[in-house]
């Protein structure tokens, strides 16, 4: 049985003075928070496998904090490059393995194809994203809540999927400044493969790929949204808005606007609407809504196929046709400001309300820099270091993210490297299954050339303007 402990546990007992910037750490946090670590853990030491100590190791611990998001074009120059980052991810769009190698030249065609469009709708919210600004700022304040409430000192860092600052620019500076704790939160409520889990693999891989490189111990807070803290920022702000519509409290209706997700995510397991629909029910109790006036939909699908249903552009005509007038929509799956609360709600939905009757509108404001939710985000760390600390991994498999640490040859049996042939040379195989082996690796190698050439037909096809992107779903 695998036995988990706190960062707080597992660095007191590998450092009697561990987290104790300006002294011992436990005097930082309160007597309850130490009575629970001490209780849970007592007697680990004869538990937990212990390493050689580094004669050059600090004692003082150094706690981080790595806020995983999506990231942004800053300047309309940056779009492209965004675009390509995002849509090389294979957590974003999913091809069959043996096309596997296609995703970058798919990502090039999406994105030479899409940025057009998306520089418009970023041209029009003031040239780029405010997402980096209020990440940022978040950071900043989570810090200070920290020092100040807690009297801890850590250091907050901010990791972009896309787009600048990236998640390893991150993990750069987390090992530039010693860090040896580190409390990693996506900046997501809810989780799902292609946002946190995306995120995490990212993490994942450059741990198993470096792991002499990073030193610090971890934890990931995977998933937060019934956190009763968010759940009262989110119900305070809907509630100011509901009381702006200054109509009778029967007339108002609330609707939440998640980010949508293909639909054979979900059958894969994927565990986000399932937390959608709690945080929705959860928000739902603290609004003075009876049910049927408060509704659920799904915003930014690409592509013909099936995405969560139903969708925002769907909900938005048919709560026209009901008579329905006034309406609070929330970005339920943002905490900060950005292109698809900004242009997409701000812009394109409101006007397709306005035009099916809908005329007294407002939009909740995401989270951002929200004092109450800078609290939560700082209890949420303090709770993380004191809680069983939750490994990138298991946070990833606990949540059906698959994790790949093998690269695509060994994943494919591409049996081709020296390193490999050499293994396999070593072990006492009879001819005729060396025979074998060597005939299945010709053949894969004869569709890896396969595949290459589909690859240069595609790319062609792509610079001459065919609608090859429709075959996956994308245009």
């Amino acid at each position: 049985m695998i036995v988990r402990h706190s960062i707080l546990l597992l660095l007191l007992l590998s450092n009697t003075t561990a987290f104790a910037p300006g002294g011992a750490f436990t005097s930082h946090i309160s007597s309850s928070r130490r009575d629970m670590v001490a209780a849970a853990d007592m007697d680990m030491s004869n538990m937990i496998e212990t390493t050689s100590t580094d004669d050059n190791k600090s004692d003082t611990t150094k706690v981080g904090v790595l806020l995983l998001n999506l990231g942004g074009p800053e300047t309309g120059d940056d779009v492209e490059g965004f675009l390509y980052n995002l849509f090389a991810d294979p957590d974003i769009i999913r091809l069959p393995a043996p096309l596997s190698p296609l995703q970058s030249i798919l990502a090039y065609g999406i994105s030479k194809s899409r940025s057009p469009k998306s520089r418009a709708a970023y041209e029009s919210i003031g040239g780029g994203s405010p997402i980096l600004k209020y990440s940022n700022a978040q950071a900043s304040l989570i810090e200070e809540t920290l020092q100040r409430k807690y009297d801890l000192k850590a250091k907050c860092y901010v990791g972009m999927r896309y787009w600048h600052p990236f998640t390893d620019d991150a993990l750069e500076e987390i090992v530039k400044d010693e860090i040896n704790a580190l409390v990693i939160v996506p900046l997501y409520p809810q989780f799902s493969i292609s946002t946190s889990g995306s995120s995490l693999r990212v993490l994942q891989e450059e741990f198993v790929s470096k792991s002499s490189k990073y030193k610090f111990e971890h934890t990931v807070v995977a998933s937060w949204f019934d956190r009763p803290g968010y759940v009262s920022c989110m119900a305070k702000l809907i509630n100011r808005e509901l009381d702006a519509l200054n109509v009778l409290q029967e007339d108002k209706h609330v609707l939440f606007s998640a980010h949508g997700v293909p639909k054979s995510y979900i059958d894969a397991g994927d565990p986000y609407q399932e937390q959608i629909q709690k945080c929705v029910d959860a928000i739902g109790k603290q609004l003075p809504l009876e049910d049927d006036r408060i509704h659920l939909s799904y915003q930014s699908r690409v592509g013909p196929i099936e995405w969560l249903r139903p969708y925002t552009d769907d909900v938005l005509p048919d709560l026209g046709q009901k008579g329905i007038k006034n309406l609070v929509v929330v970005p339920i799956s943002f905490v900060s400001e950005h292109i698809e609360t900004l242009e997409e709600i701000d812009i394109e939905y409101r006007e397709l309300a306005e035009e099916n009757g809908i005329t007294n509108w407002r939009r909740c404001p995401a989270l951002n820099t929200d004092e109450g939710f800078i609290e939560d985000m700082a209890d949420m760390v303090m709770d993380a270091l004191s809680e069983p600390a939750t490994t990138v991994t298991e946070a990833c498999v606990a949540n059906n993210c698959e994790i790949e640490t093998q690269p695509f040859d060994e994943r494919m049996g591409m049996l081709t490297s020296l390193e490999t042939n050499t293994a396999i040379n070593r072990e006492d195989k009879s001819n005729d299954e060396k025979d074998v082996k060597s005939m299945i690796t010709a053949e894969l190698l004869n569709g890896r050339l396969a595949m290459m050439g589909v690859a240069g037909t595609m790319l062609l096809e792509l610079l001459n303007g065919k609608s090859l992107l429709r075959l996956f779903g994308m245009m």
